[in-house]
């Protein structure tokens, strides 16, 4: 196991872009959960508002 990790030596160049791409993943998964909630939130706030277009 220990020398599939290790890559044949190349461990550092093979890891590192896995370790890059998982964080970026992980970054926009946050970010598009963050914006997906504040824009649910928008909607409910928008939907519970008096409709004026109703009333003329």
């Amino acid at each position: 196991m220990s020398a599939f990790l290790n890559m044949g030596g190349y461990a550092a160049t093979v890891w590192t872009p896995y370790g890059v791409t998982a964080a970026i993943l992980i970054g926009l998964l946050v970010v598009s959960l963050r914006q997906a909630s504040k824009r649910q939130q928008e909607l409910d706030r928008l939907e519970s508002q008096p409709d004026d277009s109703e009333q003329a």
